[in-house]
């Protein structure tokens, strides 16, 4: 998908449509650039203050399920309000942002905009949030239940020595887990990677 910017209204087929209202008006408070990208790996989204010449900018990726692309545009958004407010002066993921983050999220946990299972996770993971939905491995799980069907799964689902792959047409074997990762050797070059378990993959059928 390639990038493509949002006018406001366009964003509710991206989004649970209970929380598209409460979504608009922030964007509208916030003059808020927001920009759909094709998908990155390494981010779901990120944010860019306003400068003399440029509103907000925030983008998400565009490949989301409705729940992950919802998630990720509060994540966003807090870092939006919390550079607001402080400026430099705080860690991107400290207190400050954690703060700010809780707060707008509990305007969201509510049964008609997130599922059941996601709502419960959530609603316990308010006390300690973590930096990026990317590497919050229960989250993850949970919501790829609601991707659709793209053919990707994640790496722990793949059977060790089987072989898979990463992207852009780059072949993995799958190795033993070290300690928190797994180590994949890529089949061109030999050389060796570690991979989160939720990282998303294909496999590769002979």
């Amino acid at each position: 998908m390639s990038k493509t910017e949002a006018p406001l209204d366009a964003i509710r087929r991206y989004i649970p449509d209970d929380a598209a209202q409460l979504v608009l008006d922030y964007l509208n408070l916030h003059k808020v650039h927001l920009t759909i990208t094709r998908e990155r790996k390494s981010v779901l989204g990120d944010y860019r203050h306003a400068t003399t010449y440029n509103n907000h900018r925030i983008t998400v990726n565009g490949n989301l399920n409705k729940y992950s692309f919802l998630i990720t545009l509060i994540h966003e958004l807090a870092h939006l309000i919390t550079f607001t407010q402080y400026k430099h002066r705080v860690e991107p993921h400290g207190k400050e942002w954690k703060r700010i983050y809780g707060v707008m999220l509990k305007d969201f946990l509510k049964p008609g905009i997130f599922p059941p299972d996601i709502l419960y996770y959530l609603t316990g993971s308010l006390h300690d949030l973590p930096a990026s939905s990317c590497s919050d491995e229960k989250l993850m799980r949970v919501l790829k239940k609601y991707d659709k069907g793209n053919g990707l799964v994640l790496l722990e689902q793949i059977t060790e020595g089987k072989l898979f792959d990463a992207g852009k047409g780059k072949l993995f074997r799958k190795g033993k887990k070290l300690r928190k990762r797994y180590q994949c050797i890529e089949m061109a070059t030999g050389k060796l990677y570690l991979f989160s378990p939720i990282y998303e993959v294909k496999a590769y059928e002979k």
